[in-house]
């Protein structure tokens, strides 16, 4: 494996053209991270499952009956993160996180060897306690795992690397329940191979976390908080100080309440709705964990290696509209005795049931990468992992939440295909909320749709746009979606400075009105409301945000670009007031002139825009060519108009 030099925290690292994330496999910054925490992962599922199985099925435990079996097994590896979360983010922040991985693994060895001996011997009670500390193991492990993506990946790599982790995570979920359903079942022995097994998937962890790069703390000088109820409110309390870092969490945690009432029904929806043996409810979990995975994949594909937020609605929108389309294609199914897998699959109506699940899944893969990309991005490396361990406190509130509204709405008497219709119409809802209580997302969407569906959109340099700190972006004006088309090149949100008539339009004004763009008139029309735009954009650029400006003052109205105004240098003007040196990126966006959204068209002698919808056809080619930061010199009118120009020939 090769050592690479490891990118600051906000730092981008580009990665080789042509490369994707299955090159991480490859690098050592990633690849031993990647196979430590899918052994893990794999531990954890097949001493559970094989667990479970072996107290439903295989013995008669009194005091724990097989019904409660599962619930109780769940329950206790659960109990950690409510109880440990808040303290393993400290230790995530204060240490380092190579040292930290080593020691979790050295833990996992122990715990596995105790759980050894208890199947050899058939402890219930030493196994309920293994569960327990396999759940601690789990809870030291999370924080840092999200952690330390960001100090090795840079901007346009983190979302391939979380779509690689949580790929990783569910097909390890699925193959440690295969494997310990199949080895637990064989006779006399099964028990025996079962612990085995655990303290070999252990041995290899540990040994693949002695390959992981050091990486250094982000705050060594944290004293640490031991009381984990006082610092669970300071995390929550951390996580709350930056809203859309906080609104992601209380999405993530949504995700995971949404795809516990489907993982927990499998068995009963299996057995009960589709009539189908073991070997079906096998088989919904397979689905489900492919589709999961390979949406995690398609993250990178769709995003452009950036940190994509627009796919979140899409995946929110796909979730709701599968988990309906379940209930529907449940609906008609007839009565029939209990078949096993290939009977099951040779009955028509079911390949519904099966493409509802695996969309349903992809589309939650979708949803959950780039917020959990987001999460790591915008929140402060100095307290990244304690953001991350509140994270996993409010997950598994979630999840036990989901088992409690499960429990009651079954109850009441609702069907499970019921409970899939109302979580796919409840997801709707909360979606909607979060969306606008966080418009970021649906502004992204809306840049995503036009920059994909609409046109073909291809963008070059777009590492020039800085990922942190405060610039000013200046671009040719050729339509009116150029904002929505820089937006979708952008990793970060933009501030545009805009000409104040664009608000009239009934659908674009609304959407720069939730974009928080800046509307200026001109000075000799509104004085008041001209100098009002500048000190908002001042004051951006103070809060280091990127703002972006059409510096020839309008939409062109014959293709051509138009001289520059000076409102570009009475920002950087006002800015060097401040105290601050922005850096100015140019930009020049092609092949817009003639599209729909251009002022391309004659009526009654006024060029206008938006009246032949078709009349360059479906998914034009346009692009957006971004140029290096211009020096001090370069930063004049005349200056950045050649600067732009040379971008567009």
């Amino acid at each position: 494996m090769t050592t690479a030099t490891l990118p600051s925290d906000t730092g981008s690292t580009a990665q080789t053209p042509g490369h994707g994330q299955f090159a991480l496999l490859k690098q050592r910054r990633f690849a031993p991270f990647f196979w430590t925490q899918f052994l893990g992962a794999a531990n954890d599922n097949l001493f559970k499952f094989a667990f479970t199985v072996l107290v439903t099925y295989q013995l008669q435990i009194g005091w724990l009956p097989a019904s409660l079996a599962g619930l109780v097994i769940g329950a206790l590896f659960i109990l950690p993160f409510l109880l440990f979360s808040a303290t393993s983010g400290q230790l995530a922040d204060k240490l380092e996180k190579r040292s930290l991985m080593v020691f979790v693994k050295r833990l996992e060895i122990g715990i596995m060897a105790l759980a050894a001996w208890g199947f050899f011997g058939q402890h219930i009670a030493v196994l309920l306690a293994c569960t327990f500390l396999m759940g601690l193991h789990s809870t030291l492990f999370g924080p840092v795992k999200f952690a330390y993506l960001p100090q090795h990946l840079g901007e346009r790599e983190l979302t391939g690397g979380n779509g690689m982790v949580e790929m990783g995570t569910f097909v390890a979920i699925l193959l440690g329940n295969v494997a310990g359903g199949l080895i637990i079942a064989v006779p006399e022995i099964g028990a025996h191979h079962v612990g085995f097994a655990c303290v070999g998937l252990a041995l290899l962890g540990r040994f693949a976390s002695h390959y992981v790069p050091p990486t250094p703390a982000t705050d060594p000088g944290l004293v640490i908080n031991w009381n984990p109820v006082t610092e669970t409110w300071r995390n929550l309390k951390l996580a709350y100080g930056n809203t859309v870092v906080f609104r992601s969490v209380l999405g993530i945690s949504w995700m995971w309440f949404f795809g516990a009432v489907f993982l927990s029904l499998f068995p009963a929806f299996a057995r009960d709705v589709l009539h189908g043996n073991e070997q079906v409810a096998s088989l919904l979990l397979v689905v489900f964990s492919v589709g999961i995975g390979i949406g995690s994949l398609l993250c990178e594909v769709l995003s452009r290696r950036h940190v994509e937020i627009g796919l979140v609605p899409l995946g929110a929108i796909g979730m709701s509209v599968f988990a309906i389309d379940l209930y529907f294609a449940t609906r008609g199914l007839p009565p029939a005795e209990v078949m096993a897998l290939g009977a099951f699959l040779s009955v028509p109506a079911h390949a519904r049931v099966l493409i509802d699940l695996a969309l349903l899944s992809l589309f939650a893969g979708l949803y959950s990468v780039p917020m959990y990309a987001l999460i790591q991005m915008r929140s402060q490396p100095t307290h990244r992992a304690r953001i991350i361990a509140a994270n996993n406190i409010l997950n598994a509130l979630f999840m036990i939440a989901s088992a409690v509204v499960a429990g009651a709405l079954l109850q009441l008497g609702f069907t499970i295909p019921q409970m899939f219709l109302a979580v796919g119409l409840a997801n709707a809802v909360v979606a909607f909320y979060i969306f606008m209580l966080v418009p970021e997302y649906l502004l992204r969407f809306v840049a995503w749709v036009a920059s994909r569906l609409v046109y073909r959109f291809k963008v070059r340099g777009d590492e020039h746009i800085p990922t942190e700190g405060a610039a000013v972006l200046v671009c040719n004006h050729v339509s009116f979606v150029d904002a929505v088309l820089i937006m979708a090149a952008s990793p970060r949100p933009i501030r545009f400075l805009m000409d104040h008539r664009i608000f009239r339009q009934p659908l674009l004004g609304g959407l720069f009105r939730l974009a928080k763009a800046i509307p200026v008139a001109p000075q000799g029309e509104d004085p008041e409301a001209y100098e009002a735009a500048f000190a908002r954009a001042a004051q951006a650029l103070r809060e280091g945000e990127l703002l972006a400006i059409f510096p020839e003052g309008g939409i062109t109205r014959d293709g051509q670009l138009q001289a520059f105004k000076g409102g570009v240098i009475k920002i950087l003007e006002r800015a060097r007031a401040d105290g601050l040196s922005i850096p100015v990126i140019p930009m020049g966006l092609t092949n817009l002139w003639g599209s729909f959204f251009s002022r391309i068209e004659e009526r009654h002698g006024e060029r206008v825009a938006m009246v032949r919808p078709f009349r360059r056809g479906l998914f034009n080619r346009v692009g957006l060519n971004v140029g290096a930061q211009a020096g001090a010199e370069g930063a004049t009118p005349d200056g950045l108009r050649e600067r732009v120009a040379a971008l567009l020939a």
